[in-house]
């Protein structure tokens, strides 16, 4: 059986940009919120 999903469309790039984007930022944030101030805080 096959799903009558158009994988083709536009849009389907669309949501892999906004979740790509998104997860890049939320890795941006981690590392500038947490793994950096570890970062100082070990070193003194």
């Amino acid at each position: 059986m096959e799903l009558p999903i158009d994988s083709d469309h536009p849009s389907w790039l669309t949501v892999a940009g906004t979740f790509g984007g998104y997860g890049l930022l939320l890795v941006v944030m981690f590392v500038l919120l947490f793994v950096v101030p570890l970062a100082i805080f070990s070193v003194l």
